[in-house]
């Protein structure tokens, strides 16, 4: 009996395709993962590393970061480099153009983007061709958008500065000023990248369920009330998302301030008035490479002040779409509680009311 009882031994080949069903999904997504390892959290990990030590893009490491005499101090220490950034007018230059830039095109940016998605969304002839058009900016590579924005913000013989001289008035130094020239890049920016957050928040708008839209049309809202009192609020999750790419993708603006860049050097303008902290990073780490001197150390460190402040930008910009999309009252969270307490007693008198009717029809 005990023999009969005992299970029989699995062959190999059953082994085999066991483990075969439970390995395969890891061994699909493994390459992926190998790949991230290497190209991204490695050099990640490594420029942690290199922001504490002084290297030298020619000379190599030579120990801990010393700040020197720019802080007054010849001790070496995991955040000297942090700390000689830190002391870096320059720094704090090229930060004031990237928020600059970074509000002049992400604020209009979205708002646009909110605004076609919703015209895209309504009952259009040839639908397909419009939403492919708005989408042709982001697939120009970002050198041809550069050579074209040259010719229209040209200090001397750009297209909006010919206009302007056939009208009487005097031309824009696009190039020589700050404010001109931020307005500027959000403007190639903004051509960029309307386009394609059109497209995404498109794609959330018609994913909202259409009865709801036809329910509030039935009971008199109009397009605006419509749009402000169900379309946006269904929107909060892509809202978000685009909103945190958006800050992401504007503190970390490169190509298009050294492509605006008309002149030798590498970018930013000859008093640094449309640097930003990306290439502030570059020049620091690339270009202005002195032997002996930490230039990819203090480089590192730049970019990973700058990732400390997209990262508080980015949980600010979260809880203030949180708030909007709430009300920003202090009494929603008790609203919505007692909201779900009346949803939940409703649904357990329709219950009750059910149950009393299958009884009364004499149904078990």
């Amino acid at each position: 009996m005990a023999a009969n009882n005992a299970k029989p031994k699995e062959s190999w080949r059953t082994k085999l395709g066991n483990f075969e069903w439970k390995a395969s999904p890891y061994i699909y997504i493994a390459p992926f993962f190998i790949l991230f390892l290497i190209v991204g959290l490695f050099p990640l990990i490594y420029t942690v590393v290199i922001a504490t030590r002084s290297y030298n893009t020619l000379t190599g490491d030579a120990g801990l970061a010393v700040c020197g005499a720019t802080c007054n101090s010849t001790t070496p220490s995991w955040y000297g480099n942090f700390l000689w950034v830190l002391h870096q007018p320059a720094f704090y230059v090229a930060l004031r153009n990237s928020f600059s830039i970074f509000l002049l095109s992400s604020v209009p940016q979205i708002i646009i983007a909110l605004w076609l998605a919703w015209i895209l969304d309504a009952n259009l002839k040839a639908k397909t061709f419009w939403r492919m058009g708005v989408l042709l900016p982001y697939v120009v590579a970002p050198s041809a958008a550069g050579i074209i924005f040259s010719q229209i913000f040209s200090d001397k013989m750009g297209a909006i500065n010919v206009i302007l001289q056939e009208i009487g008035l005097q031309p824009i130094m696009w190039h020589g000023s700050a404010i001109w020239s931020h307005l500027a890049i959000a403007t190639i920016v903004n051509w960029r990248w309307i386009g394609y957050n059109t497209l995404i928040l498109l794609a959330a708008m018609q994913a909202i369920p259409r009865d709801v839209l036809e329910a509030a049309v039935v009971d008199g809202a109009g397009k605006w009330r419509t749009f402000r009192s169900i379309t946006l609020p269904m929107l909060k999750p892509t809202l978000i998302f685009v909103i945190i790419t958006s800050t992401i993708g504007g503190l970390q603006i490169f190509d298009e301030p050294q492509l605006f860049h008309n002149g030798a050097s590498s970018g930013g303008g000859p008093n640094n008035q449309y640097l930003t902290v990306s290439l502030y990073l570059y020049k620091l780490g690339f270009v202005n490479v002195t032997p002996g001197q930490p230039n990819l150390g203090r480089a590192a460190a730049v970019a990973w002040l700058l990732f400390l402040i997209i990262v508080v930008i980015a949980l600010l910009n979260f809880y203030l779409t949180q708030r909007m999309a709430t009300g920003g009252k202090k009494g929603d969270k008790k609203a919505q509680r007692l909201s779900a307490e009346r949803n939940e007693a409703e649904r357990q008198r329709a219950i009750r009311s059910g149950a009393n009717a299958r009884a009364a029809a004499g149904i078990e």
